[in-house]
């Protein structure tokens, strides 16, 4: 079985449903719904995260360290 994940626009989203429920449950199975969010939106519905953001880029430029420098 594969698993699909679409985006799909309000205006036939109703449709769509409707057509998907139409199918038996062995065939195709709605796996979850949810509401799409640009990375913008999602980023700006993490409490605090925005502002965290805002932080770190007036964080001085002496302040960074180069990715070889990073303790992985």
């Amino acid at each position: 079985m594969q698993t699909v994940t679409l985006k799909i626009e309000d205006s036939v989203s109703d449709k769509f449903l409707w057509l998907l429920n139409h199918f038996n449950q062995k065939e195709i199975e709605i796996l979850e719904k949810t509401t799409y969010l640009s990375d913008d939106e999602y980023i700006k519905s993490i409490q605090g995260m925005e502002q965290s953001i805002i932080q770190a880029s007036d964080e001085p430029v002496k302040n960074y360290v180069s990715r070889d420098e990073l303790d992985w």
